[in-house]
């Protein structure tokens, strides 16, 4: 193998590398983010833009 093609196998050893640890951290950081939605909304706190709840609140509180 040369030297050449040794430089480009690494460099895409290394790229490939990055790429999955990028993909992990976000999949790990989505768990968390939702993990912490789920505990928010279980204490009753709603998305402002969660327009649905606010439409069912509203008809609720009229009636």
């Amino acid at each position: 193998m040369s030297a050449h093609a040794l430089y480009v196998t690494a460099a895409y050893a290394i790229t490939a590398l990055v790429l999955a640890g990028l993909v992990a951290w976000i999949l790990i950081d989505q768990r968390g983010r939702k993990r912490d939605l789920a505990e928010l909304e279980a204490a009753g706190v709603r998305r402002r833009s969660d327009k649905g709840a606010e439409a069912v609140k509203d008809k609720g509180a009229k009636s």
